[in-house]
């Protein structure tokens, strides 16, 4: 039986996986994340692997480590966490009426008995409409303190739902955990989550 391993302190991420009832542990990468990247799709992928790779160096196999980063991009340009109050009204003037990607990189590293370690590696995309937001109603969602610690200065399951006018894709990629696409490839590489056992 796998040890499953969540690289990542993110509440959200510990939530996706509580509530479709996997058993795993958090062990938190203490990497800091460059950001010299600009496609917002190979970004993630870079500092997913990065973070996986980083906590994979002291778990004991069997076990499988999950990394993941999430980045808003608009027009290709990153939206990563805001700064501080103001790059978050910033972030949301641009995002309000407008349709923005979000992605999220995803590395699970399998290390088995044997000494051997695999690597499954992706990136996902979402899209999401934003409603359009006035200067009062954008004060208002930032005074929640909600936007200091998002992707792109929002959080799609928090106060900021009333604005999403609807999305394209996978909603938990959004959040910041594929669920699925994390499952199904387990899944074609013989390991079930649930069971966290070989098929």
């Amino acid at each position: 039986m796998y040890q499953i391993i969540l690289a990542s302190g993110s509440p959200r991420r510990k939530e996706i996986l509580e509530q479709v009832g996997v058993s795993f542990t958090i062990k938190v990468s203490d990497k800091e994340e460059p950001m010299d990247q600009t496609n917002p799709e190979l970004l993630v992928k870079e500092l997913s692997m990065m973070k996986a790779k980083d906590v994979a160096a002291s778990i004991l196999a069997p076990a499988i480590i999950i990394g993941a980063d999430t980045v808003v991009a608009l027009d290709g340009v990153i939206f990563g966490k805001p700064k501080n109050k103001e790059h978050a009204k910033e972030m949301l003037k641009k995002m309000q009426n407008n349709t923005h990607k979000v992605y999220t990189g995803v590395c699970i590293l399998i290390k088995e008995e044997d000494g051997t370690t695999r690597e499954i590696s992706f990136a996902q995309a979402s899209k999401v409409m934003v409603a359009p937001l006035n200067e009062s109603q954008i004060e208002a969602y930032i005074d929640t303190n909600e936007p200091m610690d998002k992707a792109g200065a929002y959080a799609i399951q928090g106060k900021f739902a009333p604005y999403i006018l609807g999305i394209e894709g996978d909603y938990y990629n959004i959040v910041g955990l594929p669920i699925s696409a994390i499952y199904q490839n387990l899944y074609k590489n013989g390991i079930d989550l649930f069971t966290r056992k070989n098929i």
